[in-house]
Order: structure tokens, then C-alpha cells, then sequence
């Protein structure tokens, strides 16, 4: 399973060195010694933090389940199913976190266009309010009595 993760790893690491045109240790270095001078890299370099510290953790535990299938024949008791929980978090959380790298490096994902970038300009300058936002005006005297009453 070492394997796949480092697969993960490589992959994302491959992506943000294309992306930045630098090696990931350069990158971090970089946002280090200045991380308001490009707030993608610095963005890219917290999350990947985050993705590293998480695929440790899911090594850890999936180090944890081999070894504890290695050791119990037959039936899993709710010892071993909980290790299986906690892989399956981990993966999940991982893979959430590669996602999020993933969307900081796409410049054309879905979100990140500027409003001005729209097609015709910002969206509050090309249209009306889709609703009428003014109160209703009320109704003068009315034009039929009501029953009963007289003027």
C-alpha cells in the first residue's frame, strides 16, 4: 500500500513543480522566507503540508491493520475493524486534501475566475435584480365600499 501512497505523493508533488516551475523544496523555501508574494504558492505549499502529515498518518495506520491481520486468523474481532475505520478515514481525508491541492493548482477550476473575467462584465452590471427588491406600493382608497359602510 506504501506503494499507491507514494504514487499520490509523486503525482501531486510532479504537479505543483510543473505549476511553479521549481522544485517542491525550492517552493517551500520560497514561501518561507516570503509567503505574501504569491498567495496560490502559499496556499499549494499549506495544503500539501497537510496532505503529507495526513499520508503519514494513513501509512501509520495502514502499518497498524497489516500488522494486526497478520497476527489474527479466521473471524476480526472490534479491534481489527477498528483499524479498517481508521484506514478508511484516513484515505478519505487524504484523498479530500488531494482534491484541494488539486483545485489550487487548476487555474480554470469552477470558483476561481474574477467577476470581471465573466462573459460581459461583472454580473451586477449586465442585468437588473432578478427580483423586484423595492416594497409594494400600497393601495389608495378603495374604489368599491365595503358592505355596510357608508361615507
Amino acid at each position: 500500500m506504501a506503494e499507491f501512497s507514494e504514487d499520490v505523493m509523486g503525482v501531486v508533488t510532479e504537479r505543483i513543480e510543473d505549476r511553479f516551475q521549481m522544485p517542491l523544496a525550492d517552493l517551500r523555501q520560497a514561501v518561507k522566507a516570503a509567503p505574501q508574494a504569491n498567495p496560490d504558492a502559499t496556499s499549494v505549499v499549506h495544503w500539501y503540508g497537510l496532505l503529507a502529515e495526513t499520508q503519514d498518518a494513513l501509512d501509520a495506520a495502514e502499518d497498524a491493520l497489516v500488522e494486526a491481520l497478520g497476527t489474527q486468523p479466521g473471524e476480526l474481532d472490534d479491534a481489527v475493524m477498528e483499524l479498517a475505520h481508521q484506514v478508511n478515514a484516513a484515505v478519505t481525508v487524504r484523498d479530500g486534501r488531494v482534491m484541494v491541492v488539486n483545485f489550487l493548482l487548476d487555474p480554470h477550476a469552477a470558483g476561481k475566475r474574477a467577476p470581471g473575467a465573466w462573459r460581459g462584465g461583472a454580473p451586477a452590471a449586465r442585468r437588473a435584480p432578478a427580483l423586484p427588491t423595492a416594497a409594494p406600493a400600497l393601495p389608495g382608497a378603495r374604489a368599491v365600499p365595503a358592505r355596510g359602510v357608508t361615507r
